[in-house]
């Protein structure tokens, strides 16, 4: 199911100042680095793991993905969803069938039976918790993070489903947002991500060191890899995974929940 074009990057960041410029940072990463960064992909689509599964193999780094459960790819595919988790990337919860509201600008492609606008919240809780049964059944773990569909949280009657279930997430990650301005200020139940869409390899790593100049974290949610839907290029994800590989004492690049549980920690008294 394709989704509208929903690129958050500009042209204008490709060139990075240099790290030596950057600001202290104020928050400790756990090994002296000075950025976080999760690499995410949404929807259980076949490019991730046709491209981006073996790509972050290759760098030695690990992911955390999105399964969106009435997906195709996850009966079809069932034995390479179990075997990335066994290689250590983290399967997250997307909800069975990935509802959305229809009255939101730019969600035509929504169709009536995924209309969020239509379905209760006890439904789309139920959903949710079926959702975290169906990846222990995978991956046999039992803690998760979770990605709203669209961000969209309110259910019909503007009823905010996800607050329903927040109690049962190591974090959350919903709507739209760049570098991680605070991490003191950060709601670990309301993390917002940038979303790539025909982004070059230069824009990503730009953001990365972003990320670093702040001592902070930036939130990638890719869906397409080399193909599929809003789609960023082989080339582009394997050139920010090389630049994060040879880099790895800037940059924490980890599951989203493994670098929850650290930021968590960090903020638990002592």
């Amino acid at each position: 199911m394709k989704r509208p074009a929903t690129a958050l990057l500009v042209a204008a960041l490709v060139h990075a100042a240099p790290l030596a410029h950057a600001a202290d940072a104020t928050f400790r990463w756990p090994h002296g680095e000075r950025a976080a960064v999760s690499l995410s992909y949404d929807d259980a689509i076949d490019s991730q793991l046709d491209n981006a599964v073996p790509a972050l193999d290759r760098a030695g780094l690990h992911g955390s993905f999105y399964l969106t459960l009435a997906n195709p790819s996850i009966a079809r595919r069932l034995p390479e969803w179990r075997a990335a988790a066994a290689h250590g990337h983290e399967l997250g919860n997307h909800t069975l069938f990935h509802a959305c509201s229809a009255r939101i600008a730019g969600h035509a492609w929504v169709t009536p039976e995924l209309d969020l606008d239509t379905v209760s919240a006890e439904r789309m809780v139920a959903q949710v918790r079926l959702a975290n049964t169906m990846l222990h059944a995978i991956d046999g773990r039992t803690e998760r993070t979770f990605t709203v569909p669209c961000g969209d949280r309110r259910a019909q009657g503007g009823v905010d489903y996800v607050d329903l279930v927040k109690g049962e997430f190591v974090a959350i990650k919903s709507g739209s947002a760049g570098v991680v301005p605070d991490m003191a200020t950060l709601d670990p139940l309301a993390v917002g991500v940038t979303t790539p869409e025909g982004a070059s390899g230069a824009q990503l790593i730009k953001l990365v060191q972003d990320a670093a100049a702040q001592g902070t974290m930036i939130n990638f949610t890719f869906h397409g890899i080399g193909g599929d839907y809003i789609t960023t290029s082989r080339q582009a994800h394997e050139e920010l995974l090389a630049y994060l590989a040879a880099h790895r004492d800037v940059y924490w690049t980890d599951t989203f929940i493994h670098i929850m549980t650290y930021v968590k920690s960090q903020r638990a008294p002592h």
